[in-house]
């Protein structure tokens, strides 16, 4: 058995957090438990209590049998047992083992046996004033930190301090250890995003979604409405992919790689222009020689040009990628478009009798500007905004300290998290505000449409009354809606403020201690307000991509509206030779249960005239689309010259090889055929 030596043994120690090109382990594996116990613990504690107190055991039939939460206890208790297995191993290896192992197991094994815990209660009860569903955000934020803090550990791969190199078995064993718990964190966070083990509906719509609005006859709460846009996320990229690369043009491949290009030398720049910024301080204060400043100078000029102001958003490099980008952007257009039309025209004539042209043509619309949106904002924000993130971090432990890099984490990780979870959380106060604005101006028009019969029964008050109340109900919600925009904006200013209040008084520090120079300072300061100014709009950007989700799922509905008129797959093409038509024992009707033609049989030969004559609805007009094949026979079959038209694919050449004349007076009707 071994026994346990110093706190940080040959690691380092407490105070020193960067050790041989690496973290220091000692203060690594003292800061992840604590932090972690921290977030289970004491944020837990209060959620447990409010669960506790306020909420309700949840019916059983409302729970969802879910092997996806048997994985999520399975990952849990792993990685438990995960932190005892390692320091059984380190006691059985014999000799004496760091303090701080002893203490990352021990607050490990706490913190997640807190969160076991935690993760069975939100499966047996709910707050029923809590209309959202999904994990709470202290198990959502437990995980992420989790598995955030083992991507930390990417930071020391060069470290001879770590396990990457695998020289011993010790470090074989410290690898997979740690492969273990990379694997289930990030399991653990990624299927917590879709909390398999609870209900996928709010629950309060569960229990009330047999009751009606008396009024409007429509539900209390919107089923649909309230699903989040992110669900089918993989299905909707997956719609996106054929879109974003234009196949059988050599020219826009090109175009997409050049942009592509320019926005990897955008993130170079970006790197660069805060680095001569500080080499220009520096030189100013050494008393560098005229030629050297200026030639630094122009430098930073020439790199301000090509980035431009702030974040880039108008400099050289940026205007020429939009410019290149647009022949793209064309190309989706033109072939979304394109596309969608076809499948249209591919549909059958009961779907077109049925349409809405308007709102066909709205979709297209909506739906083309949306998938440009939804590239523009992912491919040239979103990920080159968190690949600036990535680059800072790594810049900063490389040539500042490993406190600047883990100050820069903390503050983008706390940004983006809590950005997404309020955006998230307050679109639910931006539908009922629509809602309530829809329903006061419903109110207001009813009225006003039926002025005489509010006369009749001098309801003057009542509805002056009513509408009242209807508006008074739409300010709650939109105070709900700009107050909690509010609380968003305070939030990201306060994560802002800390981070750079925390890293100016650290920079600070070492330039008095003469460990670096103002040029440091200058450049801390330069590229935190660089790397801040895109994170501004991160929320717009957050939001205009859900905005982009739902303009596309009305357009992806109409591609997914199946052909109800195929050719078979070998199908031939029709050979018209005389013209001869025959309709054998033919049945069809437009619904179930309600046969239009029943055993419908006659031939029509070449050069013959035949008239088709009955009341209205009795099958004249359904016997000329269905030679024309507007719709398949349930029953029997049509040939011309013999060949049956629904196995050939030709059946369209009808329209020049046969003339057809329909003519319609009171309720006779005439179909006249011909060779």
């Amino acid at each position: 058995m071994g026994l346990i030596g110093s706190y940080c043994e040959d690691s380092g120690s407490m105070s020193e957090a960067w050790v041989e090109a690496g973290l220091s382990p000692c203060f690594y594996f003292t800061l992840v438990p604590t932090v972690l116990l921290t977030l289970s613990f004491f944020f837990g504690a209060f959620h447990c209590v409010c669960y506790r107190r306020y909420g309700t055991p949840m019916e059983p039939k409302y729970i969802p049998r879910s092997r996806l939460y048997g994985l999520q206890l399975c990952l849990s208790v792993l990685l438990l047992l995960q932190f005892l297995g390692g320091m059984v191993w380190q006691a059985a290896r014999g000799g004496a083992f760091p303090g701080f192992v002893l203490l990352y197991g021990l607050l490990s094994m706490l913190g997640w046996a807190w969160a076991i815990a935690l993760l069975r209660l939100e499966r047996q009860r709910v707050l029923v004033r809590d209309r959202t569903r999904g994990h709470s955000t202290v198990l959502l934020l437990f995980w992420a930190v989790a598995f955030a803090a083992e991507n930390l550990a990417f930071v020391s791969w060069t470290s001879p301090l770590w396990w990457w190199g695998l020289e011993t078995v010790e470090k074989q064993v410290d690898f997979g250890l740690w492969l273990v718990r990379y694997i289930g964190t990030g399991a653990l966070f990624f299927i917590g995003l879709k909390a398999p083990g609870l209900p996928r509906r709010p629950y309060m719509l569960l229990i009330n979604e047999d009751e009606r609005d008396v009024e409007n006859g429509q539900p209390l709460l919107g089923g649909e409405e309230s699903e989040s846009t992110w669900k089918g996320f993989g299905k909707k990229v997956r719609l996106l992919v054929p879109y974003m690369w234009p196949r059988g043009s050599i020219l826009l491949q090109s175009l997409v790689l050049l942009c592509l290009c320019l926005l990897g030398l955008e993130r170079v720049i970006n790197v660069f222009v805060p680095i001569y910024s500080k080499n220009i301080v520096n030189e100013l204060s050494d008393g560098s020689k005229w030629n050297i400043l200026a030639t630094t100078v122009c430098i930073y000029v020439l790199l301000k040009f090509l980035q431009g102001g702030g974040a880039g958003a108008s400099g050289f490099v940026s205007n020429m990628r939009s410019f290149l980008w647009i022949r793209v952007q064309q190309y989706t257009n033109r072939v979304v478009q394109v596309r969608l039309f076809s499948h249209l025209h591919s549909l059958s004539l009961r779907w077109h009798l049925g349409r809405r042209t308007g709102d066909v043509l709205r979709s297209i619309d909506r739906g083309t500007s949306s998938i440009n949106s939804l590239l523009s904002y992912i491919v040239f924000s979103i990920l080159p905004t968190i690949a600036d993130i990535i680059i800072a971090i790594v810049y900063f432990i490389s040539n500042f300290n490993a406190w600047f890099g883990l100050i820069i984490f903390i503050c983008m990780f706390l940004y983006l998290t809590l950005t997404i979870i309020i955006t998230e959380w307050r679109t639910k106060y931006r539908r009922d505000m629509n809602t309530q604005d829809n329903n006061a101006k419903s109110k207001a028009v009813d009225s006003l449409l039926n002025f005489e019969t509010v006369k009749y029964y001098n309801a003057e008050n009542y509805e002056v009354n009513r509408f009242q109340d209807a508006i008074l109900k739409y300010q709650v919600s939109e105070w709900k809606t700009n107050a909690s925009l509010a609380l968003l904006n305070q939030t990201q200013n306060l994560i802002i403020g800390c981070g750079l209040l925390a890293g100016s008084l650290l920079c600070a520090y070492f330039v008095t201690e003469n460990k670096f120079k103002v040029g440091d300072y200058v450049l801390f300061g330069t590229y935190i307000i660089q790397l801040y100014t895109p994170l501004n709009w991160f929320g717009t950007y957050y939001r205009m991509i859900q905005n982009s989700f739902i303009d596309m799922e009305s357009m992806f509905k109409l591609f997914t509206e199946e052909e109800e008129v195929k050719d078979d797959v070998n199908a031939g093409n029709l050979l018209f030779k005389l013209g001869k038509v025959e309709f054998e024992n033919v049945h069809f009707s437009y619904t179930d249960g309600k046969e239009i033609l029943k055993d419908i049989s006659f031939t029509v030969m070449p050069g013959q005239t035949v008239a088709l004559i009955g009341q209205s609805g009795s099958g004249k007009s359904t016997i000329i689309r269905l030679l024309f094949r507007f719709y398949d026979v349930n029953g029997g079959c049509i040939r011309i010259d013999g060949q049956d038209i629904s196995k050939h694919a030709g059946w369209g050449c009808l329209l020049s090889s046969i003339d057809v004349v329909s003519d319609v007076h009171g309720e006779m009707g005439g179909a006249h055929t011909g060779g």
